[in-house]
Formats: structure tokens, C-alpha cells, sequence
């Protein structure tokens, strides 16, 4: 006898804190009324919010959402397009920088660099010819181990 196992919603571990959620809140763009007027309701902002935070912080897949009961994936990535291009998220960035440097201080004066000043290892020389592109080499190849390309009859 088969058993469908049930979805089993995400433990509250991965919900977003009601102190932070104060903080985002207002970032938020407000809502567009759909042009219709009739549609399926709106998953609620701190539902698409928390999932977004899942996806984030687990590395998951935007799809394996909608096995964690959370919000649906195509809700949880509609909604992180809407709120990117809003600059939500750099606002947010900017927030968290602003608290941290009154509450630590961030060194401002202070910034680093990272590079590197050799040579790649498999870089080739500096002023070597550049082969005309991948199609040239496959021809050249071709040709000179007798096999593939175009058939050549005698007279051509």
C-alpha cells in the first residue's frame, strides 16, 4: 500500500525575525492593483521575503521551494525580480552598512584590493597569432587526419 508522504512546511529556523522584517517592510515598492481586478491572491510579502532569505542563505534551487511549503517558486523568484529591480536589496545592504557603522564603526579610510600581478599559467605568449576561430580549427584538423568534411570529387 503506497503512503503520499505530506509537505511538510519548513521549521520557522528559516522565517525572517519580526525585527528584521520591520526593517524591510518599508523598502518595499507598493503594490500594483492587477489590471483585472480578478485574480488569485497575492502571496503575502514576508511569505515571498522569507522564501527569498531561504533560497539565499540554503543555496537551493529556486524550484525546491515549493517542496518546503514556504511559498511557491515561481511566486518566491516573480517577486525577488520585482524587488531587484526596485534596488530593495541594496537598500536593505545600505541599511545593514548604515546600523553596523553606528554601532561598531566601519573604517572607511581603509579599503583592499585583491589581484594578481602574474602571469596566468596556461596564458600562451603575449603576441602569439590568434587562430580565426573555432570553425577554422576544426577543418584544418579534420583535413590533416583525412576524415570529416566535405567529400571531393576529381575535377573540383
Amino acid at each position: 500500500m503506497k503512503t503520499h508522504r505530506q509537505q511538510q512546511p519548513t521549521s520557522n529556523k528559516w522565517r525572517i525575525s519580526d525585527t528584521l522584517w520591520a526593517r524591510i517592510e518599508p523598502l518595499l515598492p507598493p503594490r500594483k492593483p492587477h489590471p483585472l481586478g480578478c485574480h488569485n491572491p497575492r502571496v503575502p510579502d514576508r511569505q515571498a521575503m522569507d522564501a527569498i532569505f531561504f533560497v539565499l542563505r540554503t543555496g537551493c534551487q529556486w524550484n525546491a521551494l515549493n517542496a518546503t511549503g514556504i511559498c511557491s517558486s515561481s511566486s518566491a523568484h516573480r517577486r525577488f525580480q520585482e524587488w531587484t529591480a526596485a534596488r530593495v536589496f541594496e537598500k536593505l545592504w545600505a541599511l545593514g552598512l548604515q546600523e553596523y557603522d553606528e554601532l561598531e564603526g566601519i573604517d572607511w579610510s581603509w579599503q583592499a584590493m585583491d589581484g594578481a600581478m602574474t602571469k596566468a599559467p596556461l596564458g600562451g605568449e603575449k603576441n602569439r597569432p590568434q587562430p580565426h576561430g573555432s570553425g577554422q580549427r576544426r577543418r584544418q584538423t579534420e583535413r590533416a587526419h583525412g576524415g570529416g568534411g566535405r567529400a571531393y570529387r576529381r575535377g573540383d
